[in-house]
Formats: structure tokens, C-alpha cells, sequence
């Protein structure tokens, strides 16, 4: 069995991935048993999901944020759209685009920077939850609870989200018997 399992190891073009730090805090995350220990985890993930491995669009981003903390969303919008045209594969960059567009009353365009979001990284639970939260106010109760779902499966510890996937449940698939 030894010399199976090394073979094994050794042959060419197979490889063993340890697990990420992103894969070990998400496991973290699954055993929190209250907001308040899920909620350093939840920092860790965001910090790391923000790390978009270029400088120039890190740098950018920090910017976005500096600008938005000292109320000047003109100059975080423009910041945060070039992060979206130099950086497309960015998630963090649509969901902060989201977030301003929301802000700014563009629920449309909002729905769509977060489902970019949502779709480069489907472990974002923030912007599932938030994409959630907006097609349930447009009325899509089963697209909401599915995102709500998802964001929950993630990060039990989304209690607002847990309790819409509670509300959205009865509303959408009945009560059972």
C-alpha cells in the first residue's frame, strides 16, 4: 500500500493543493457559533478579498475609499470606475461600484456591478446578500432567497440574511405541513 500511495505522489502532472487561506477561514467561518466569533473572520476574508494583486489598483481603491470617508463620492466614483476598467477581473471593484451606484440611487446599475461581483467571486457573500436585498425590494422573491441562501450557506453568521431566507421561505415556498 506504501509503495502505491508513493507512486501515487510522484506521478508526473498530479498535484496536491493544500488549502487556501481563503479555503481555511471559510472553514472557520462554517464553525463560528456566534456573530461575534464569525465576525474577525468576516474582516479576514473582506481584507483578502480586497487584495486585488496589483499595486496601482490597490493604491487606487484606497483612494476610492479615502475619498468616500472625506464625502467626496464624485471622486470616489471615478476612482472606483477606473479600477473596473483597469482591474475587470476584480470583484471588490464592482462591488464597490455597486455600492456607490446604490448609494447614488442607480439601483439598475447597482444590480449589475454586484452581480459582476457575485460572479468573479461567488464566496462574496456581502454582495450576494446585498444583490438579495435589492431583488427582493424589485419583487423577485425567489431569485432573492436563492442569493440569500448562498450568502448564509457561506457565512451562517449573516443574521439578517438568515432571517430573510426564514421570511422569504414561507413566502415563497409555503408553509409545510
Amino acid at each position: 500500500m506504501r509503495k502505491f500511495l508513493l507512486l501515487f505522489l510522484l506521478l508526473p502532472g498530479i498535484a496536491i493543493a493544500a488549502p487556501s487561506e481563503e479555503d481555511k477561514l471559510f472553514a472557520q467561518l462554517q464553525g463560528a457559533d456566534t456573530p461575534e466569533t464569525a465576525h474577525p473572520i468576516e474582516e479576514k476574508l473582506d481584507g483578502l478579498f480586497k487584495v486585488s494583486g496589483s499595486p496601482s489598483v490597490d493604491l487606487l481603491m484606497t483612494r476610492a475609499a479615502t475619498a468616500l470617508n472625506g464625502d467626496d463620492s464624485g471622486t470616489a466614483r471615478k476612482l472606483i470606475d477606473a479600477v473596473t476598467q483597469v482591474a475587470p477581473n476584480f470583484a471588490e471593484g464592482w462591488r464597490a461600484r455597486g455600492h456607490m451606484q446604490a448609494a447614488a440611487g442607480d439601483d439598475a446599475g447597482a444590480m449589475v456591478s454586484l452581480q459582476k461581483a457575485v460572479t468573479l467571486n461567488p464566496r462574496e457573500f456581502e454582495a450576494l446578500a446585498d444583490l438579495a436585498d435589492m431583488l427582493e425590494q424589485y419583487g423577485d422573491k425567489p431569485g432573492s432567497l436563492k442569493l440569500y441562501r448562498q450568502a448564509v450557506a457561506l457565512d451562517p453568521q449573516l443574521a439578517a440574511a438568515a432571517r430573510r431566507v426564514k421570511a422569504l421561505s414561507k413566502e415563497v415556498e409555503g408553509q409545510g405541513i
